[in-house]
């Protein structure tokens, strides 16, 4: 699937999609095995967050997973020319209020798991027609391939970030 064109998504989206360094398919196949995999290996680290008023480990997925929601109801809306404009979403009160922290990782890792391979589902399905097709979310005009492309990119943007400033391995 060719990249999506810098016209076809808002510029917030761009540091997303520059993530994306393969076929996206290949990327969120693997990522339903490599994020778990990666959660697993540093579950020690659950509640740690590297500087005050950072996400913990915890929180960090819990967003994942939060996103990977939004996303995917925007793609289902979008690819099936759907109108209305879809409302953005601020992720620091999503996880302000969702008491991530309260859970146990392993249960947020399997959650994650089952959310991407039932969205696999959907995003296998989707043909160029719907693909292209365009919506407004955020107040952003957006079509669905590049939501599937931030999709991909947005947790290679936090597995940086954790590698980085959490020290993961």
């Amino acid at each position: 699937m060719n990249r999506p064109q810098p016209n076809e998504y808002p510029i917030w989206g761009e540091t997303y999609i520059s993530k994306v360094d393969r076929e996206i398919f290949e990327i969120l196949n693997d990522q339903v095995e490599s994020l778990p995999a990666l959660f697993r290996r540093n579950a020690d680290k659950a509640d740690y967050a590297y500087a005050e008023g950072k996400w913990t480990l915890k929180e960090m997925l819990g967003h994942i997973i939060d996103a990977e929601r939004v996303f995917a109801y925007r793609i289902t809306c979008f690819a099936r020319n759907e109108q209305q404009h879809l409302p953005g979403f601020e992720e620091d009160d999503y996880v302000e209020n969702a008491r991530f922290g309260q859970r146990e990782l392993e249960d947020l890792i399997e959650e994650f798991a089952a959310l991407r391979k039932a969205n696999l589902y959907l995003f296998n399905s989707l043909n160029e027609e719907e693909l292209n097709r365009k919506g407004i979310a955020s107040g952003r005009e957006i079509n669905v391939k590049s939501i599937l492309f931030i999709v991909g990119g947005h947790i290679m943007h936090h597995v940086s970030i954790l590698k980085e400033r959490y020290h993961v391995v």
